[in-house]
């Protein structure tokens, strides 16, 4: 396994290369990444070679990224495309993606399919969709009401209160700043009731100082990255994630799997499970403030809660959100024996 970064200890059985290449900016970086380990791989006939970065010559593609041309291009901005970075992300996404590359994809996120095709030509006999992916240890089997106490207790927190939850790091992509605003504009008497947990590795500094202009810090808690991330999902009555843009989603999943009811942006690779569940509720898209406002007083209000609790938990226990290593494993296989009966 070639990296530009490793963290944690290393798997049995797996050899690790670490490369730190040169470059003053993350893209010029990531272009001299893609070029050395393209040349290191050429030395070693390998069975096949698998990337999570776009880059050059990769047997296949584990695409958890957006389609960053398509993201350029519908933003409107004529600037952007003028810039080295886009230039050089769209030259590495290019060798993957193109129509005349043998690349083949396995992609989490059915939405962007369509998106590569339009901007690449992209043969759709090249995609992979591979299902959304949850561990069974997310899954809670303790009496929910047993883990709120004990969470409660140890944040000394009202066991009555509303309980908002919101995980995930990049606060800015994931709309921290819409939730602070939704809950400074709940009626007085439902927001006084009410505490946001965050839970996430990101700089929070700019997030207090907006819950503070809003008069609501007090109304809020960081509790930073976290394993137990299940409990509090458990212990809680809603999740928030009315993310800016999001590939996927698998705390929608996560929350279902947790019954917790979710509102969410319909933008989300993985919202659309959450409609098909009828788990929560989708803020439709162009995104509105105020949509959300209301939507969310209307969920913490609603006696449908309930029943979004119990339409989640039955979707996941119907559907397969188990065993994506395993189909991804049974794509890598197939392909490895293609290509060994091709050199032999």
């Amino acid at each position: 396994m070639n990296t530009m970064l490793w963290k944690g200890d290393i798997p049995a059985g797996f050899n690790i290369t670490v490369f730190k290449p040169k470059g003053m900016t993350n893209h010029q970086r990531c272009w001299n990444f893609s070029e050395i380990v393209n040349k290191h791989l050429s030395k070693t006939n390998f069975d096949l070679i698998i990337g999570f970065n776009k880059m050059h010559g990769l047997d296949i593609y584990y695409a958890a990224d957006p389609c960053f041309k398509a993201r350029v291009y519908e933003s409107g901005s004529k600037i952007k495309k003028l810039l080295p970075r886009y230039r050089t992300y769209i030259a590495l996404e290019k060798e993957v993606f193109d129509k005349k590359s043998n690349t083949k994809i396995m992609l989490i996120s059915e939405i962007e399919k369509p998106k590569y095709i339009r901007y690449y030509g992209t043969q759709s006999s090249r995609f992979h969709i591979l299902p959304p992916y949850i561990s069974k240890d997310r899954i809670i089997r303790d009496e929910n009401h047993n883990i709120r106490k004990k969470i409660c207790n140890k944040l000394e927190i009202d066991f009555n209160h509303f309980l908002l939850l919101t995980v995930g790091s990049s606060f800015k992509t994931k709309g921290l700043d819409r939730s602070l605003r939704a809950i400074a504009a709940l009626p007085e008497n439902l927001k006084n009731k009410t505490i946001l947990l965050i839970i996430g590795d990101d700089n929070s500094s700019p997030f207090i100082k907006l819950a503070k202009k809003l008069n609501i810090d007090s109304r809020i808690i960081f509790l930073g990255g976290r394993e137990d991330v299940p409990e509090f999902m458990a212990a809680s009555d809603l999740l928030l994630h009315p993310a800016y843009t999001e590939n996927t989603g698998t705390v929608l999943i996560e929350a279902m799997a947790a019954g917790l009811p979710v509102i969410a942006t319909e933008i989300c690779g993985y919202s659309f499970h959450i409609r098909k569940a009828d788990a929560g509720l989708l803020i439709p898209s162009p995104f509105k403030q105020h949509d959300f406002n209301n939507m969310l007083s209307y969920m913490m209000t609603s006696d449908y809660k309930q029943k979004w609790k119990e339409n989640g938990l039955r979707y996941i226990s119907r559907n397969d959100f188990f065993s994506m290593p395993e189909k991804a494993a049974d794509i890598i296989e197939k392909y490895a024996e293609q290509k060994r009966n091709i050199g032999t």
